[in-house]
């Protein structure tokens, strides 16, 4: 077993750093279309001030790995340095969807090429910092498998091929893990999947038991990583280290139905699912990512705070919790605006505006959460039940 973890900051801000090309051919590249490539300092530097000193963060693969074997780090260390400079703990994203044009996913050569780079990758980040680093191999494997082996979302734009691209993930993330480790053996991991709910509106057995299946699969991914199923992937327990839950309001449905709405009685509260996550794999847990869009920001940030302090009080290892995105950003389809973050798109002069009802939110639960921390053990949860009255 690892040893423990403790992060910077228990609040994290995340970037969007997705580089996937769409089912049109158009790459994406979120870490330039929202300014962070060229405001990195800036903005670790914000998310310092207001109390945010881990962050999550990703690598551009197809951006470095120029050519086959041949690396360009000029888009990275520009990030590493910053980061450095305005003392920011990052979490590397080595995969966000994207990779080089010239490799097929499906081959055997996806897998090496990957970790080689994560081996290098790994590389320049020792030798920039004596930290002990943090990368995700592969970003939300289990979304990717649905969204570019399944329907057709994204690159590599399949449909019906879902399985045997989550299969194709996971055996690069544990390629990734074992060269990253060569490099650095102190080297921690952090995955990030989709936490779900599914139930059925329906009163039939068959499909309560339907439903039940597809909410059981959202474990699928962790469960081959660790090797608890399939074990001929490679899969073993020490590769799962912290495990990420990825929470946003539209994350409960019903099979073959609607969404549903925070509020509903069908909806599951969130502690529940941590506790969950926690009983099946024993590992710490990260809230990855969370996150809404306009005016229920704020809110939903809070509901979320008040559901971690609620498993923490059922001693659910939870490290932290970060909002994601932190910036603003064009949406993935059609450019739209979507006003998710703490900061907003830059202006002319490169200054980012604040969303102040999430500003204050995070002062609120950082004081809250500062409270709850700083007890002492035989007080903590004593503690932790009061805020969670208070944060209802």
């Amino acid at each position: 077993m690892q040893p423990e973890v403790r992060f910077r900051s228990f609040f994290m801000g995340g970037f969007e750093c997705s580089s996937h090309r769409r089912r049109d051919g158009r790459r994406l590249d979120l870490i330039a279309s929202t300014g962070h490539d060229r405001l990195a300092r800036e903005d670790y530097r914000r998310l310092h001030e207001f109390g945010l000193r881990t962050v999550r963060d990703g690598l551009r693969w197809h951006r470095i790995e120029t050519e086959p074997g041949r690396y360009d780090w000029s888009s990275f260390l520009p990030m590493l340095r910053a980061a450095r400079e305005t003392q920011v703990q990052v979490i590397w994203d080595l995969c966000h969807y994207g990779w080089p044009d010239d490799i097929d996913i499906w081959s055997d050569s996806f897998i090496e090429r990957f970790a080689r780079f994560a081996g290098e990758a790994a590389r320049v980040v020792r030798e920039e910092s004596d930290d002990i680093p943090f990368y995700c191999p592969v970003n939300e494997l289990s979304f990717w498998a649905w969204a570019g082996g399944e329907v057709g979302r994204m690159n590599p734009c399949a449909e019906k091929q879902g399985h045997q691209l989550k299969r194709q993930l996971v055996r690069a993330a544990i390629a990734g893990i074992e060269a990253v480790r060569s490099v650095d053996p102190r080297a921690r991991f952090v995955y990030a999947e989709p936490s779900i709910h599914v139930t059925s509106g329906a009163s039939t057995a068959r499909a309560r038991t339907n439903a039940e299946i597809y909410r059981q699969a959202q474990f699928e991914a962790y469960d081959l990583i660790s090797g608890r199923i399939e074990p001929e992937l490679g899969g073993r327990p020490d590769y799962l280290d912290i495990v990420g839950a990825n929470f946003y309001p539209d994350n409960q449905w019903y099979l073959a139905g609607p969404t549903i709405h925070f509020g509903h009685h069908a909806y599951r509260p969130f502690r529940t699912m941590l506790a969950e996550l926690h009983a099946r794999y024993e590992r710490p847990i990260l809230v990855t990512e969370t996150g809404a869009e306009g005016g229920v920001r704020a809110s939903w940030f809070h509901y979320v705070c008040g559901e971690v302090l609620a498993a923490l009080a059922q001693d659910v290892p939870v490290l932290g919790v970060c909002f994601y995105p932190i910036l603003d950003y064009p949406g993935w389809d059609d450019d739209r605006h979507c006003d998710v973050g703490l900061l907003t798109n830059p202006d002319a002069q490169g200054r980012r505006s604040v969303c102040r009802s999430l500003l204050d939110e995070f002062e609120r639960q950082q004081m809250v959460f500062d409270t709850v921390r700083g007890a002492t053990a035989p007080d903590m949860n004593s503690a932790i039940l009061s805020m969670v009255g208070s944060n209802d």
